[in-house]
């Protein structure tokens, strides 16, 4: 049970996440730095206590490492789509070179998700694609501007919701932002880059290639939606 309780476990996980990326990128002493006084933090450790500390290793990462190389450090935390459901679509661009055609074929595993694994309603799922929402993102020039759904279990209350705040929170996709809404201290925007990497992954599945991701918007600082921009090598 412990062991099945550890793969669920955030803040573990993430933390796991963050000591191969800050070591791989900056070395074990800067790995060593920023993760200390993690190590007891688990997902029963209160909210804010979770967040302060996450504040200070962010801050050691900042101070320790360049701008570009903390995003990408961060980028590396993210949790990923299931490469094996990307597969076919990165068949069909590697063997056709058509971008429109990968980003189509992603809406569609998109529209089959909410629509199939969520059960939304047609009325609801139309105004998510009108939106821009969803896996895929859309196309301008060379890049791909993508805009996040809200978490999946919060949908439908999502949209019933009036206050800005609380829209906010149930948009959210990660715990450590969503149940420290309200609280102090506020984690730095960088933090984002964190979700940003979710798209990273899947396009540098589908091109073969390394793509550069950007935060253009994101609720933790106040926006409406995490709208995110991914840079293609094309």
């Amino acid at each position: 049970m412990a062991d099945e309780r550890d793969k669920l476990d955030f803040e573990r996980n993430w933390q796991e996440r963050l000591s191969r990326a800050v070591e791989s990128a900056a070395g074990k002493g800067i790995r060593d730095l920023v993760l200390q006084g993690g190590e007891g933090l688990n997902q029963e450790t209160g909210t804010t206590e979770k967040i302060t500390w996450t504040c200070g290793a962010l801050d050691l990462l900042a101070e320790n490492t360049d701008e570009e190389t903390g995003r990408e450090i961060l980028t590396s935390c993210a949790c990923h789509y299931p490469v094996e459901d990307l597969q076919d679509v990165k068949e069909a661009y590697q063997s056709s070179g058509n971008l429109d055609q990968a980003v189509e074929m992603l809406q569609e595993k998109f529209i089959h998700f909410i629509r199939e694994i969520l059960g939304l309603e047609e009325e609801l799922i139309a105004e998510i694609n009108s939106l821009g929402w969803g896996l895929a993102g859309r196309r301008d020039g060379n890049s791909i501007i993508a805009i996040k759904i809200p978490k999946s279990g919060f949908l439908v209350d999502y949209f019933n919701e009036t206050d800005p705040a609380e829209k906010r929170r149930l948009y959210c996709h990660c715990p450590r932002v969503r149940d420290g809404v309200g609280l102090e201290p506020t984690l730095p925007e960088v933090y984002c880059y964190c979700g940003a990497g979710f798209y990273q992954g899947i396009w540098e599945e589908i091109l073969g290639e390394p793509v550069r991701v950007e935060v253009l918007e994101s609720v933790m600082s106040g926006g409406d939606v995490c709208r995110i921009a991914i840079h293609l090598p094309i």
